[in-house]
C-alpha cells in the first residue's frame, strides 16, 4: 500500500510539472526564452556605424534564427529622422546627440576623424591652420606647403553627415566657407577618391581608414596637432578629434530592440569592433 501511495505521488507531481513546466531548470528556461526572439529590426543612419552594425546583426541572427537585422546607410541625420518618424526601429549616429535631439542613445564603440592623403603625396603633416587654409581656399597648391607643384583637390562631406559637423566644429569654420572640389557621402567614397587622386585631401573615420590601409588601399593618415591618427590614441583619449558611435531609439527600448542593443554593447562583439579598427566601449 505504501508503495502504491509513493507511485501515485510521483505520478501526480509529474503531471503537474508537465502542465505548469515548473520543473524546468532555470538555464533551460533562459535558453527557451532567448530562442523565442523573432521579428525584423530596421537600422538606418551613419555610414561609419553601418558596417559595424551589419556584422553585429549577422552574429545576432546566428544566435536567433527567427530574427532579421536590416542595416541601411544614409548618414546620421537620416538615422535620427527615421527613428523619430518610425521608419526605422534603431538609428545609427556617429556623434553625441545634441540637447534638442530627445532620443535614447547607446554607445557601441568609439572612433576618431583623421585627415587622409594619397600615400605618394610627399606632405607628411599639416597644422590646423594649414588644413583650414586648404579648405577655405587660401592654400590651393601643394607647393605652398612643401608638396608637389599641383592643385589641391579638396574633398568635402555632404550635408547631414556627422563627420562634416565634427570637422567644421573642430576647425571653427562654416560649410559655406569651404571651397570643395568634390563633395562625397560616406567614408568609402572619400577613401576611394583620395586613393584614385594623388592631389586629393579628405577627412574620414580613422577606423575605416586604418581598415582600408590594412587592405592595401594607397592612402595615409596624417597626425593632428602632432598626435598620430590611430585607434590606440583614440582609445587613450589623446587624439583631439574623436566621437562615440551610437545606436539611438525614440523611447526606452524593449523586446527585440533592447536585446539587440544590449548585445551590441556586450563583450560578445568586442572582436568585431576591434576587427573594424574601432575602440570597444565597456559598460
Amino acid at each position: 500500500m505504501k508503495q502504491l501511495k509513493t507511485l501515485a505521488f510521483i505520478a501526480v507531481n509529474f503531471i503537474i510539472c508537465l502542465g505548469l513546466k515548473s520543473c524546468t531548470q532555470p538555464s533551460q528556461i533562459a535558453t527557451e526564452s532567448t530562442n523565442q526572439l523573432q521579428g525584423k529590426l530596421i537600422l538606418t543612419g551613419s555610414s561609419t556605424v553601418a558596417p559595424l552594425a551589419a556584422e553585429m546583426g549577422k552574429r545576432f541572427e546566428s544566435k536567433h534564427p527567427d530574427v532579421r537585422v536590416d542595416v541601411q546607410t544614409g548618414g546620421s541625420s537620416r538615422g535620427i529622422a527615421d527613428v523619430r518618424t518610425g521608419v526605422a526601429d534603431v538609428g545609427m549616429v556617429s556623434r553625441s546627440l545634441k540637447a534638442e535631439e530627445d532620443l535614447q542613445s547607446f554607445a557601441i564603440a568609439r572612433d576618431g576623424i583623421g585627415i587622409i592623403l594619397h600615400k605618394d603625396n610627399p606632405v607628411k603633416s599639416l597644422s590646423n591652420q594649414q588644413v583650414l587654409a586648404i579648405y577655405n581656399g587660401k592654400i590651393d597648391n601643394w607647393q605652398q606647403i612643401n608638396g608637389n607643384n599641383t592643385p589641391i583637390t579638396v574633398v568635402n562631406k555632404a550635408e547631414g553627415r556627422s563627420t562634416l559637423e565634427l570637422f567644421l566644429n573642430y576647425l571653427q569654420i562654416q560649410n559655406s566657407d569651404i571651397k570643395a572640389s568634390v563633395v562625397i557621402g560616406d567614408n568609402q567614397q572619400g577613401i576611394k577618391t583620395v586613393a584614385g587622386n594623388p592631389n586629393a585631401i579628405s577627412y574620414v573615420s580613422i577606423g575605416t581608414a586604418e581598415f582600408s590601409l590594412n587592405s592595401g588601399i594607397p592612402i595615409k593618415l596624417l597626425p593632428l596637432n602632432e598626435i598620430a591618427a590611430t585607434t590606440e590614441n583614440v582609445q587613450n583619449q589623446t587624439f583631439p578629434l574623436s566621437r562615440p558611435l551610437n545606436l539611438v531609439t525614440k523611447t526606452q527600448p524593449e523586446g527585440l530592440k533592447q536585446a539587440f542593443i544590449e548585445f551590441a554593447q556586450s563583450p560578445q562583439v568586442h572582436d568585431i569592433v576591434q576587427k573594424q579598427e574601432f575602440v570597444p566601449i565597456s559598460k
